[in-house]
């Protein structure tokens, strides 16, 4: 790793070359966000990269050295890039820590995440059957379900190396050819990945990875008229904008947007879990998750003491360099991000909310912000409405059911909501009635691969994960055969 930066620039990951610079030799600082300072640069795409990356894919769609090869083979790629990731899981932790700002003692579960996506789907290539259609007997006909083609897959910085496993891996299970997009913030395991990719033996083509920004290498991907599917997790602002530029051309879209999900508690709960379930999931990756139970919903007969025992939980924490295996709370992926989380919660206030534990920006380099509990908050205000993204909890009180699932349901977003409750007819009713892609009950944010990942509403487009991956990835082609 020291290597690698001391020697500049890296650079992209295209055909069978790595560390390809721009065209135009542009490049862009990446920071350490656990204390401000230039980790090191890449090389930042333009409009040219970007095209001569998408013939290159188009090229390997058309004389299919990928997706024409034997299903076992795939197999195996795909196998071998699991154990690849698995064999350099101590570097790949650390570029998690050093460019995303994910403590270290939290980063090996990414890496092995990663890896188990990459071995699950490494599974799937033997297994995409087709269909016999029910025809009358002068006609023999079936479905067969065929790659996309190309790929266009833009990933966040808060998760990177796990986000790049889950996007990229199934594209490829499928057959498709993908150009990576490394997020600009947290790029350096998105490389690694497609370098990696190579010595598994994934055929030069069928991954490319490009650095860059988003506005202008992420745009230029999406425009691209060869480009036949966009794939992306970010801000609901940026997919909007994703949506316009991709509407040209038809293109196909997996996105998924963010959310503002509602976590719920009855007092009949076992609240020592739903405690630190609510305390968890404010502090993990500093609350910089999309699924974040940040609208803390709880039953007024409990709320004042629940509320004391999470802002106790949440205090406890340390908050420091993400290098230092003691902290819990790393910092903020950007100056930009810090100001952003201290501006929601200086609005908060103004619109009536109660700061029981007060978010504050210590002292020293890097951006840092420590864990902010806020109570009283207004169902309809911004920080009970709009996507914080940072170690922030709203917290409302409700007085039965039907308020409890107005207040969940009162948000444009929809990819998650947990509840705590021990009425197991009360949890079904609530998995029910809630308006989001993933219902957890006495649990908050457990995902598998095997199960399927989508938001409703403003939290995204399409599903993937479980038997959704198929429809995400694949298109059906269905076959007539006359018998006569």
């Amino acid at each position: 790793m020291r290597d690698r930066l001391a020697a500049g620039t890296t650079g992209f990951v295209l055909g069978d070359e790595t560390n390809v610079l721009a065209l135009t030799g542009g490049t862009i600082d990446v920071e350490n966000p656990s204390d401000g300072s230039v980790l090191g640069t890449v090389a930042a795409a333009g409009a040219d990269d970007v095209g001569a990356a998408v013939a290159l894919a188009r090229q390997a769609v058309a004389d299919r050295r990928w997706s024409a090869k034997h299903p076992g083979k795939k197999s195996l790629v795909l196998s071998d890039l699991r154990k690849l990731l698995e064999d350099h899981r101590d570097e790949f932790a650390q570029w998690e820590a050093l460019d995303a700002g994910i403590p270290i003692s939290q980063t090996l579960l990414q890496v092995y995440g990663a890896a188990g996506i990459c071995h699950h789907y490494a599974g799937w290539p033997t297994k995409l059957y087709g269909d016999l259609n029910p025809l009358v007997s002068s006609f023999h006909s079936y479905t067969v379900r065929e790659p996309v083609g190309v790929v266009a897959v833009l990933v966040p910085w808060n998760q990177p190396l796990f986000t790049v496993a889950a996007r990229v891996a199934p594209a490829l299970a499928a057959g498709n050819c993908v150009i990576l997009k490394a997020s600009r913030r947290a790029p350096y395991s998105a490389v690694r990945f497609g370098e990696l990719a190579l010595e598994a033996g994934l055929p030069p083509g069928a991954l490319t990875v490009l650095t860059g920004d988003g506005a202008t290498a992420g745009s230029a991907l999406v425009r691209h008229p060869d480009v036949d599917m966009v794939t992306y997790i970010g801000s609901q602002a940026t997919g909007t904008q994703l949506r316009e530029l991709a509407a040209p051309d038809g293109k196909r879209l997996l996105m998924e947007l963010g959310g503002k999900s509602p976590h719920i508690v009855f007092p009949d709960a076992d609240l020592d879990r739903a405690v630190d379930s609510a305390a968890t999931t404010v502090w993990r990756n500093a609350g910089q998750i999309s699924n974040v139970g940040s609208r803390l919903l709880v039953h007024r007969s409990i709320h004042d003491r629940f509320v004391d025992r999470v802002v106790e939980t949440l205090a406890e924490l340390r908050v420091g360099s993400a290098m230092d295996r003691e902290t819990r709370i790393g910092p903020l992926i950007s100056a930009g991000q810090q100001r952003r989380v201290g501006e929601y919660l200086r609005i908060a206030e103004e619109q009536g909310a109660k700061p029981v534990l007060r978010g504050t920006v210590p002292d020293g380099p890097g951006y840092y912000t420590t864990p902010a509990v806020l109570t009283d908050v207004d169902p309809r205000s911004r920080i009970a409405q709009e996507e914080v993204f940072g170690p922030v909890l709203a917290v409302t009180a409700f007085d039965d059911e039907e308020h409890a699932l107005a207040l969940a349901n009162d948000s444009r977003y929809g990819l998650g909501a947990g509840v705590w409750t021990s009425d197991v007819r009360r949890a079904h009713r609530f998995a029910q009635r809630l308006g989001a892609g993933n219902v957890w009950i006495n649990v908050y944010g457990m995902s598998d691969v095997s199960a399927p990942v989508g938001g409703f509403g403003a939290s995204g487009v399409g599903a993937d994960g479980g038997r959704e991956w198929i429809n995400a990835y694949t298109r059906p082609k269905a076959v007539f055969v006359s018998l006569l």
